[in-house]
């Protein structure tokens, strides 16, 4: 069966196409990526309700994926701490082959069946915990295998694929399957399927983080002061919350206590 992902472009002699026509083109066909995200928002909302139940009950969310889908995983992980302040090893990225591969494409890594286990095992996964498979194509060994593996421990399994009836989607107890068609340049994933990806990864990790309590109103108050760019911000949250006037008895205040939410917490009382 042709898998959609790898089916011939809608376009032809891209390379005789002005620089206009290309970025035009390509912005058509990224277009279609939320329209495609938008059919399958039930899907989403299954699996985010799961990783709430799960994490509030101490477990973690696993991302597993090799290549491109894997780094996605990743950066989606990477950027829960700062964002929101959750502990470092609750949202976890895993990659085939390694950090290696994070920078630069390790050969095969992603076609062993047993190893995206074996790497699951390193961070003893368990049944609190869920593990998300991320594979555009939906057939990457090291991700089926994973999944499978988790459903055999009793670990609640998800998967993000952008064909439909894949192995992966067939094994995931969550598939999530948005389909959008065609790439620009024929089987290049890291183009509109990455993109429905990462969107995909938005919606969850930020959903799941807001309904943790990690958000309140609309603002991030567990944010990590990391920059001067994010003191700033958390100043101005600061002085919003509690109605301190002054910007430096403001940002001292902030940064003594760490959080927006501690210090506003700390100055009602």
């Amino acid at each position: 069966m042709q898998k959609t992902t790898e089916s011939d472009s809608y376009y032809n002699d891209l390379e005789n196409m002005s620089v206009h026509e290309l970025l035009s083109n390509m912005n058509k066909e990224d277009k279609t990526v939320p329209i495609a995200i938008e059919k399958v928002i039930p899907n989403i909302e299954a699996l985010v309700n799961v990783i709430v139940e799960k994490m509030k009950n101490g477990g973690r969310l696993f991302y597993t994926g090799a290549g491109t889908s894997g780094r996605l995983g990743i950066v989606d992980a990477s950027e829960c701490p700062p964002t929101y302040g959750i502990e470092h090893g609750r949202v976890i990225g895993i990659i085939a082959g390694g950090d290696d591969a994070i920078r630069k494409a390790v050969e095969f890594a992603e076609d062993d069946v047993q190893q995206g286990w074996d790497d699951l095992k390193k961070h003893n996964i368990n049944s609190n915990d869920v593990v998300i498979g991320i594979a555009a194509s939906g057939t990457t060994p090291y991700v089926v295998g994973a999944l499978d593996n988790c459903n055999k421990n009793n670990i609640a399994t998800g998967c993000i694929t952008c064909n439909q009836g894949s192995p992966v989607a067939k094994v995931a107890k969550y598939p999530i399957e948005v389909v959008v068609g065609p790439e620009f340049v024929t089987g290049s994933t890291r183009m509109k399927s990455g993109t429905a990806q990462k969107l995909v990864l938005n919606m969850i990790s930020t959903s799941v983080m807001i309904k943790l309590g990690r958000v309140k109103g609309n603002k991030m108050v567990d944010m990590q002061l990391s920059n001067n760019k994010l003191v700033d911000r958390g100043t101005k949250m600061l002085m919003k919350n509690t109605g301190i006037e002054d910007y430096e008895k403001a940002k001292a205040l902030l940064l003594q206590f760490g959080s927006v939410r501690k210090a506003t917490e700390e100055h009602k009382n």
